[in-house]
């Protein structure tokens, strides 16, 4: 038989009211778990335990899941891509400088291994992970003790810049297939895989660089597998002027014309619609194909705020009924950091502070994402849901004072006051540390592979420039 953990006497407890159909606060109550299940939540548990925790100081929240992150290659770009957009290409960094500075396989290793650390300490639980594949990914993910979307990406074809202010593309049509075919049995490696806590979904990279019969295809096989796909769209002015160049037809109206405008469909990352006012096509409707299409969006803000871009807005858009998710595409993965900057950037663009609530952007960091992902055991804290769930320190002083330890833990204490997390009922986070992996090793492995990436940048580089040229230290070395 499973052994039962009890949390005892939890400071605060966010649980799930099925009857309101929302999360609700309890305080000074017992969450008991039996193997990966959730036994009981509020009052006094009196069942037989394995292990007791005493909860006195503590904030059990459901843990979160995200639905939209890079692990592979985000860690590299601390401290180069902080302060860095092309000019020309109206300050996105996608296409001058990010192909340029990617890890070798070494530093990939650590790559990985730095950001599923920093997500489980930040109380992500549940991983969408978008990466190409790579031998050993799975095991990878396994080991972590996340419960894990792998997410293999594909395409038709390539984007470059030979001058830095015109995005070319290199499509192919028979090495996209062949590429989706190689991501479609790494989604059913991962569907079937032993662990339990692993799963598939389909991932045509973005929708400038994949074919009209990939697209079409790739959620085709997304159906046939019961699975969500997920693409890149509506995520840069490049992007957009491309998709209405070639089709006359902004991104969303494309994908809608596609027949991929659908529930089961996830756009990463929504921003750019027809009324952004940085691409003027006032004729177009993108947000109400949006809202009555069903179609999810993973909000991913931090990336994006460093470009000085943001979505208009989150509440507006939570308002009409679109599903949001929300996603770490960037370093550092810090999904309490991104909640904050969710709610911080929303208020900003509409000017009003009851744009977007704490709820709001918690629910879809929970809830909001698990029924995105087709779940509804996850998310929430509730008898017979999962028990994947973190435990944050309530008398640490970045959540003093405890008024409302939601909001403290969110735009104050973040990952600092995080100690705890579960999947599966499994510890995998314990005191601050992920089990999983050795972060100072791995952060050693990564600071030698950027170094390595520093050498190479001249060479990739259109211009020829170095690595210090194009991203200037915040002060010249003395």
């Amino acid at each position: 038989m499973a052994e039962t953990t009890v949390i005892r006497n939890a400071a605060w407890i966010i649980a799930w009211d099925e009857a309101a159909r929302s999360h609700r606060f309890l305080r000074d109550a017992d969450l008991a778990f039996e193997g990966d299940r959730i036994v009981q939540v509020g009052g006094r548990y009196e069942g037989p335990a394995a292990r007791e925790i005493d909860g006195r100081d503590r904030l059990v929240s459901p843990g979160l899941v995200n639905i939209h992150s890079h692990p592979t290659s985000e860690p590299m770009n601390k401290g180069i891509l902080d302060e860095l957009g092309s000019p020309r290409l109206y300050m996105s960094s996608l296409y001058e400088f990010m192909p340029l500075f990617r890890p070798d396989e070494v530093g990939r290793t650590a790559c990985v291994e730095v950001a599923l650390s920093e997500l489980l300490q930040s109380g992500v639980t549940t991983l969408v992970d978008l990466s190409i594949a790579f031998d050993g990914w799975l095991d990878m993910l396994e080991t972590s003790g996340l419960r894990a979307v792998a997410a293999p990406m594909y395409r038709s074809g390539r984007w470059f810049t030979r001058n830095g202010h015109v995005v070319e593309y290199e499509l192919d049509e028979r090495a996209g297939r062949q590429a989706m075919e190689e991501a479609l049995a790494v989604v059913d490696r991962a569907e079937a895989h032993p662990s339990g806590r692993l799963s598939g979904m389909v991932a045509p990279a973005q929708i400038d660089t994949c074919t009209e019969g990939l697209i079409r295809d790739s959620f085709a096989a997304a159906r046939e597998r019961n699975v969500p796909m997920q693409i890149h769209a509506a995520q840069s002015v490049v992007e957009f002027h491309e998709i209405t160049r070639r089709h006359g037809r902004t991104p969303v109206e494309w994908l809608d014309d596609l027949g991929v405008l659908a529930k089961g469909a996830i756009i990463g990352h929504g921003i750019f619609l027809n009324d952004h006012p940085w691409v003027h096509w006032p004729q177009g409707r993108d947000f109400d194909r949006l809202r009555e299409s069903g179609v999810a969006v993973a909000h991913c803000p931090t990336v994006f705020q460093r470009r000085g871009i943001a979505m208009r807005t989150v509440g507006r858009y939570l308002r009409a009924g679109i599903r949001i998710g929300i996603g770490t595409d960037t370093y550092p993965h810090n999904m309490l950091e991104e909640l904050r900057h969710a709610l911080i950037n929303s208020r900003l663009m509409s000017g009003d502070p009851y744009d977007l609530r704490t709820s709001h952007v918690f629910d879809a960091a929970t809830i909001g994402g698990a029924a995105i992902l087709g779940r509804d055991d996850i998310g929430r804290l509730a008898p017979g849901a999962k028990a994947d769930l973190f435990l944050a320190d309530v008398s640490h002083p970045a959540m003093r004072p405890v008024r409302d330890p939601l909001r403290s833990l969110i735009y104050v204490a973040a990952e600092r006051a995080v100690r705890d997390v579960f999947v599966d009922g499994r510890h995998v986070v314990e005191d601050g540390r992920a089990r999983a992996f050795d972060i100072a090793d791995a952060t050693e492995r990564l600071e030698a592979a950027q170094r390595r990436a520093e050498k190479a940048f001249a060479k990739l580089d259109f211009a020829g420039r170095s690595h210090t040229e194009a991203s200037p230290l915040s002060y010249p070395l003395a």
